[in-house]
């Protein structure tokens, strides 16, 4: 215990030296503006009421702008019970008055100040203000004091716990008199175990809590209990959200309980059960307000007087009514605290400083902290040292303590009571709670096989139920599915790395959480039963920025922020996204636990599985997700990202994830359900696509059920499987068209594109935006099918041709219901589009050669068989001329006025696949210039380097910039500043 008490007073100073550190750092280096982004300062505030509440207290209600009804506070982090500062906007110095903030929403931010500021403070209306979070002492002294006495503890109530807990001597077991009655009829029998085996221990007994087991509900039944037998009960937590929710939940069985601390800190629902207001219902409340009303008025008395020997004796009167006003009030206080069977507080705020002083030592009998594995071992002992037994709840496979000194957590001040007595006595002391009530089963298997050893076992009324099965909410993919993972690998989506800035950010993924958040809410999903989460606080001020304005009611914050909570649907944005597989501290297992279990029926994780997949932990859950769950790609969600290897000259360019080629096996099913209402659009061509789809998905069953799926290999891609139904589709001579369906994402009809131009069919695209579908068609000479495969007259080459306009696709629409589609006539659609540069062309010919009568002949037979398809099988001793012009045409630059040949020097466009001279190569010449800015930006984001011609750098700052920008600024005027003012002392 001496060791402990030593180590423990060491790494406490250290941590209080880094945190008045970090205190200084933000005072002194940090400008106000970048401590108001950093969400610990609200500058710019007005007063929009003053008024007396909280029994006594001065309560003021601060607005960014008074005049403004729609004007909100910008993001921040300050919540009630934080210790605040007030300062005028102009006065940098010392604080007009320190106080706890009672209650903020988003557009205004209470303050309760002590009655000893009630007439110091001179709040003006039309004043501006600014509030400063403020580091607190107190709890630091409360710990200290709590140390020096365990290390000095010799003899009292605590003697046999401290044994057993420093492993002096082996904890007992009482004899259990009779069978319990529980209050609570509804407990599981894993909760039951956990009652009776918590009652029946002598000094120390802990309930383990996974997420979702009614952990609390268990604590409460405890102490109903306890007070049965007779027991004084201090109940204490970490955080004042926790002690009110035991608070909560007792209040429903009329227990006496008294809640200690300031009212500020308190729900409002619960204040009436505060010592405070307790105080104001006693019979002494009406004698201690007379007693104020005589001191006021005496001193009223004596301000008036002007001699001193009737201010003497006015000052003597006060000095005995003040006297008086304490004895009453203690006696007041000391009735109300014995009186009660259940005193909550937090740990510091049990300490024997406050109002517990006037308590004997030995009052308590039983010590219940709740969530101990939060909670410091250092502070637990405030409560500790007052009872003889105590019972420890919470989960050690949650967060641990926050700390600010790195050094002090690897040296052992992250280390909970609870987790050490655990590791020293196992099942001695422990029972844990075996069956949840919050998660789906398959959200709720992966935290129970990884971290709880299987035992956790889904409740009936929550093991399938989905965000489908809420009020209100229509049946989606996205609401029918329990786990979604949306893959960012080799999108480009990297994560911001910005100068003097630990925190990390992805603007990639916070598009993804909003067109994901949209979604949802489209499909009924409330945005107050949302979710979003990210494990940094700059991803966490980058999706509020985003989406706060559309959605106030949705929660976003960090992990640790969001401990103990809970919601319907979770959005998860992991951020880290590189090429070193850096993950950070995203790789503590408990962090990832808490984020994943915060989610009742739905949780969504975006994040690049390339870089996860560099941590075990991280990528056993992405292996989970898609075993059990769905996994989808970026590319799905956005249309302006290329894939990371993307090369036209390289075969695995644009390679996706095994997941994504289910994903389009997935989508070519919707579109046969699609198709199947219609039996007529139910041809052979589609019966094609269904025999690809059962090979494909059979040979995805063997990957999988022979272990050997990963989300890294990439053995069968998309383009494999285009590749291979395209093929099958040339050699296949019965079949003369193929069709695509418009469900087919870009970068999908991006690889049909690539992979039909190398076999030479004829591609049309039609329709425009989602409705954009492509066909596959080839010629039919006689009873012979050409293909690009087997002819012969394979040196015939076809260029890919895309019918835009609305006549095109209803010609090819009616082709598509006959068996034989010509492909001369889809070339003399080309053909007619392209009639006044061919006619051009062949008329700078003739004049060379004295041909124009016969080739224009030739011209006008094209026109007249295109308009009617069925004389092309009456010209076809055309055939051969057409092609050749249409060869003559493809030599030729793509510019549309433009006749020189591309034959030797030739610059392709990766944009609009023509071939273009060294005059109109460049993209934005030719109509390429937005596609082509797109591409750079991409290329620019994941190589973080300029290249010459990658076009002009947007010029709107992201706003994390900008900040970082203004930061920078402000820094170097100071240094100005204060180089003049050197320079004027030297004078």
């Amino acid at each position: 215990m001496e060791a402990f008490v030593k180590k423990q007073l060491e790494l406490l100073q250290q941590e209080r030296e880094a945190e008045i550190e970090e205190t200084r750092a933000w005072q002194e280096n940090v400008s106000l503006k970048e401590l108001q982004r950093k969400g610990v300062c609200l500058l710019k505030l007005q007063v929009a009421n003053q008024r007396t509440g909280l029994y006594g207290r001065l309560l003021v209600t601060f607005t960014p702008k008074k005049y403004d009804p729609e004007a909100v506070l910008p993001s921040n982090s300050f919540g009630s019970g934080d210790i605040v500062g007030l300062y005028e906007t102009n006065s940098p110095s010392e604080p007009l008055a320190t106080g706890i903030v009672s209650g903020i929403t988003q557009k205004t931010v209470n303050v309760a100040f002590d009655e000893s500021h009630n007439d110091a403070l001179n709040l003006g209306s039309e004043c501006t203000y600014r509030l400063l979070k403020l580091a607190n002492d107190i709890t630091y002294k409360r710990i200290k004091k709590a140390l020096t006495s365990l290390g000095q503890y010799h003899s009292g109530p605590a003697s046999n716990l401290i044994d057993v807990l420093f492993y002096s001597s082996e904890p007992k077991d009482l004899v259990q008199s009779r069978p319990l009655e529980f209050f609570n009829l509804a407990l599981d029998d894993s909760q039951k175990a956990a009652v009776i085996f918590s009652l029946k221990q002598r000094e120390v007994a802990i309930i383990h809590g996974p997420p979702g087991t009614g952990k609390t509900t268990t604590v409460v039944e405890i102490i109903l209990q306890a007070v049965k037998q007779g027991l004084k009960v201090l109940c204490c937590a970490p955080s004042n959200v926790a002690v009110d929710n035991l608070v909560e939940r007792l209040a429903v069985y009329k227990e006496k309980i008294l809640r200690l601390g300031h009212p500020a800190r308190l729900l409002q629902s619960l204040q009436h059960h505060s010592l405070d207001a307790v105080l104001a219902r006693s019979d002494n409340a009406h004698i201690v307000a007379d007693i104020r009303i005589d001191i006021d008025q005496t001193f009223a008395k004596m301000k008036k007087q002007q001699g001193k020997e009737e201010k003497r004796s006015l000052r003597t009167e006060i000095k005995g009514l003040r006297k008086e006003l304490k004895e009453r009030e203690e006696a007041a206080m000391v009735e109300t605290l014995k009186r009660a069977n259940v005193i909550l507080a937090t740990n510091t705020g049990s300490s024997p400083d406050g109002p517990l002083q006037l308590l004997p030592k030995d009052h308590f009998d039983l010590v219940v902290i709740d969530e101990c594995a939060q909670a410091l071992e250092a502070s637990c002992w405030i409560s500790l040292l007052q009872a003889k037994k105590c019972i420890l709840a919470g989960d050690h496979k949650q967060l641990p303590p926050t700390i600010i000194s790195h050094k002090a957590a690897a040296n052992g001040l992250s280390l909970s009571l609870m987790e050490r007595v655990i590791e020293k006595y196992g099942d001695k002391i422990v029972k844990m709670l075996t069956v949840q009530y919050r998660m789906h089963q398959s959200i709720m298997q992966w935290a129970s096989q990884e971290l709880y050893g299987g035992r956790l076992l889904a409740h009936s009324s929550v093991a399938s139920h989905l965000l489908k099965d809420l009020a209100g909410v229509s049946i989606t993919e996205e609401t029918s599915i329990p786990l979604l993972l949306i893959d960012t690998a080799h999108c480009g989506l990297f994560e911001l790395e910005l100068e003097d800035e630990q925190s990390k950010g992805n603007p990639g993924e916070v598009r993804l959480v909003d067109l994901h958040i949209q979604t949802l809410i489209k499909a009924g999903v409330k945005a107050q039963d949302i979710a979003v989460i990210a494990p940094y606080n700059l991803q966490v001020d980058m999706l509020r920025q985003c989406l706060r304005h559309r959605y106030p009611e949705l929660e976003i914050k960090s992990v640790d922020g969001f401990q103990g909570r809970e919601k319907e649907a979770v959005v998860l944005s992991f951020v880290r996204s590189n090429s070193k597989g850096e993950v950070g501290f995203l790789g503590e297992d408990r962090r990832i636990n808490v984020a994943i279990t915060r989610a009742r029926r739905h949780v969504a994780v975006i994040c690049d599985s390339h870089t996860v997949g560099n941590h075990k932990f991280l990528k056993d859950l992405v292996t989970y997700f898609n075993e059990h769950g769905e996994i989808r790609s970026a590319f799905e969600y956005l249309e302006d990202i290329v894939p990371e290897k993307y090369s036209r000259e390289n075969d695995s360019a644009g390679k996706q994830d095994n997941q994504t080629q289910k994903k389009f096996v997935a989508k070519i099913k919707k579109s046969e359900s699609e198709h199947s209402s219609n039996p007529t659009q139910l041809d052979s061509n589609v019966r094609n696509i269904k025999e690809t789809r059962v090979k494909t998905s059979s040979t995805f069953g063997k990957l999988k059920r022979g272990n050997v799926f990963n989300v890294h290999t990439e053995n069968i891609s998309e383009k494999d499987s285009l590749r291979e139904t395209i093929e099958d589709f040339i050699k296949d001579r019965d079949k003369t068209q193929l069709n695509f369906p418009s469900s087919l994402n870009s970068h999908d009809r991006l690889l049909v594109h690539q992979i039909a131009e190398e076999k030479s069919p004829v591609l049309a695209c039609t329709g425009d935006g989602k409705e954009r579908s492509i066909t596959v068609t080839k010629a039919i000479s006689g009873e012979t099918v050409s293909s690009t495969t087997e002819d012969s007259h394979s040196g015939e080459h076809f260029q890919l041709s895309s019918l835009e306009n609305e006549k095109s696709k209803k010609k090819i629409n009616c082709s598509e219901g006959s068996s034989k589609v010509d492909l001369k006539t889809l070339h003399m659609e080309r053909l007619q589009r392209e009639k006044a540069k061919l006619e051009k062309e062949v008329r700078n010919k003739q004049e060379s050669n004295h041909q124009k009568p016969a080739t224009k002949k030739k011209i006008d037979s094209t026109c007249k068989t295109n308009l009617n398809p069925k004389a092309a099988n009456t010209d076809l001793e055309d055939f051969d001329a057409l092609i050749a012009a249409t060869i003559r045409s493809d030599n030729t630059c793509g510019f549309a006025k433009c006749k020189t040949s591309v034959t030797t020097v030739v610059d392709y466009c990766i944009h609009c696949n023509k071939r273009f001279c060294l005059s109109h190569h460049i993209p934005e010449i030719h109509g390429c210039g937005e596609k082509a800015k797109i591409h750079a930006r991409i290329m620019i984001s994941r190589e973080g380097v300029i290249h010459a011609g990658s076009g002009s750098r947007e010029h709107t700052l992201d706003p994390t910039k900008k900040a970082h920008l203004h930061q920078k600024l402000d820094k170097k005027m100071n240094e100005l500043r204060n180089q003049r003012k050197v320079k004027k002392k030297e004078k």
